[in-house]
């Protein structure tokens, strides 16, 4: 199989120039951005008619004169027109509360510890139409984003990055070749996205990026051209991927020069082109990728036919490791993935070593577990145990084990030979169900976040049932 490599994308210009259509009221743009004569147009229809999508009616002067600039709480629309205008009033530690309706903005959020949340998060929609870069850009520290819908832009559902400069928020691959400097730019602390679902975005649908101490629960994510779920560039992360769905993406998850503290638990990636990847990649800094814990997923099914293609033409894996070092994958359920359930292989010249699969229930893979690496930087140190029942290729990964010997690839060509179907359009993925939303009163504006992130006990993570989260996804 091929390897596991960065997506560079190339999209349309307009995805740089994000536009405001509020919900009720008269339309309005950020400094600097310019809006297409469509917007303008369907400006003008809302400010004739008083009401966007959505049918709320314009704020009354008292109300919104109470909530003003920093103010604690601003509720969408009522206080506010657009979300982003909300976001540009909110006080620091405020709440942005958005009631059901589709807003199509790309957000910024630049107040430390402010609260995004929807009302209900299937119907609290921040639309990219095909046309805006990013759903939601969070810069600052201590922001929660939560209980909302983001899909149809061109890069990313959420972006949670401390890379950003007067131009906006940063990530990697903006040209293929830069290489972006953490000490310019300090990485993001504190970070929550919760309950988001994020579809057909055409790179990730949520991205986490030069940022710590952070958790991502309880999401789904499908339709991503590149990846559900991504947590790229840091070390000492202190980042928790838990309960999450993805479905019909290239790449469930991605693991990107993302490294130490990185615990991905209690998750079900099934039904994409490949289902989770721990790789070290040139375009990042913090080489090598290393010691991320993958315990207790669900990773199975995954050759979706209703996905984009993976950039590198990958298809049929449960978890790509790609000059990845010490990482754990125990306790998985990783079975029905037609080419193999977990692949190892090198990035460049960087082997992967001292990787140890461990305590997985493994069924009806192409191959259990596949070292495809080139000769030029064999891998190293491989622990596959218990050996004992598993397809192995080539068969001598059952002596890994505690040996630093380096070991002979196979020919990738050995694998499994699968007919590989044509992706699709991110745009065209057909939508996911509806998702749960967040119990409790959404009212309250919550306490700061904090510190740092408490880990589960990894020893007392089981392998997961096949049934885990599959009422909430289609696979």
């Amino acid at each position: 199989m091929p390897a596991l490599r960065r997506r560079t994308a190339a999209f349309d210009a307009r995805a740089g120039t994000p536009r405001s259509v509020p919900p009720c009221g008269a339309a309005r743009t950020r400094p600097g951005v310019v809006a297409s004569l469509a917007g303008a147009a369907l400006a003008l229809v809302l400010l004739v008619s008083g009401c966007a999508p959505g049918g709320t009616a314009e704020p009354s002067a008292s109300r919104a004169a109470s909530a003003g600039p920093g103010a604690l709480t601003i509720r969408v629309p009522a206080d506010a027109p657009t979300i982003t205008e909300a976001a540009e009033r909110v006080a620091e530690g405020g709440l942005i509360l958005v009631s059901p309706g589709t807003y199509a903005e790309s957000v910024l959020i630049d107040t430390p510890d402010v609260t995004l949340r929807g009302t209900d998060r299937n119907t609290v929609i921040i639309d990219g139409e095909g046309l805006r870069a990013n759903g939601v850009q969070v810069i600052a520290d201590g922001v929660r984003v939560e209980n909302l819908t983001v899909r149809n832009h061109t890069f990313n559902g959420v972006l949670v990055t401390g890379m950003h400069d007067d131009n906006g928020p940063q990530a990697h691959n903006l040209d293929g070749y830069t290489k972006l400097d953490p000490q310019k730019f300090p990485p993001l602390e504190r970070f929550s996205v919760s309950h988001v679902t994020a579809s057909n975005n055409g790179l990730y649908g949520i991205y986490a990026f030069n940022s710590h101490d952070g958790v991502i629960s309880d999401n789904y994510s499908s339709g991503s051209a590149d990846s559900g779920f991504y947590v790229g560039q840091c070390q000492g992360c202190g980042i928790l991927v838990s309960g999450n769905i993805a479905e019909n993406n290239a790449i469930g998850y991605e693991n990107a020069n993302a490294s130490d503290s990185v615990v991905v638990t209690g998750n079900r990636f099934s039904g994409n082109r490949v289902g989770a990847t721990l790789i070290s990649s040139y375009q990042e800094a913090f080489l090598p990728q290393q010691k991320v814990s993958f315990v207790g997923n669900v990773v199975t099914g995954n050759s979706s036919e209703t996905s984009p293609a993976q950039a590198q033409g990958a298809f049929g894996l449960g978890i790509g490791i790609a000059g990845g070092h010490e990482n754990l994958v125990s306790n998985n359920l990783i079975s029905g993935n037609p080419a193999a359930g977990v692949q190892i292989t090198n990035t460049e010249d960087i082997p992967a070593v001292g990787n140890r699969i461990v305590g997985n229930t493994f069924g009806g893979n192409g191959v259990d577990v596949a070292d495809v690496a080139a000769a030029r930087s064999s891998t190293t140190g491989t622990c596959v145990d218990p050996a004992a029942g598993l397809t192995l290729l080539p068969p001598a990964l059952a002596a890994g084990c505690g040996t630093d010997a380096p070991s002979t690839g196979a020919d990738p060509a050995q694998l499994p030979a699968l007919a590989v179907p044509r992706g699709m359009s991110f745009l065209k993925v057909p939508a996911g169900p509806e998702q749960p939303s967040l119990d409790g009163d959404l009212t309250t504006v919550p306490p700061r976040l904090p510190a740092s992130v408490t880990m589960p006990d990894l020893a007392a993570i089981p392998v997961p049932d096949a049934g885990l989260l599959a009422s909430a996804g289609r696979r």
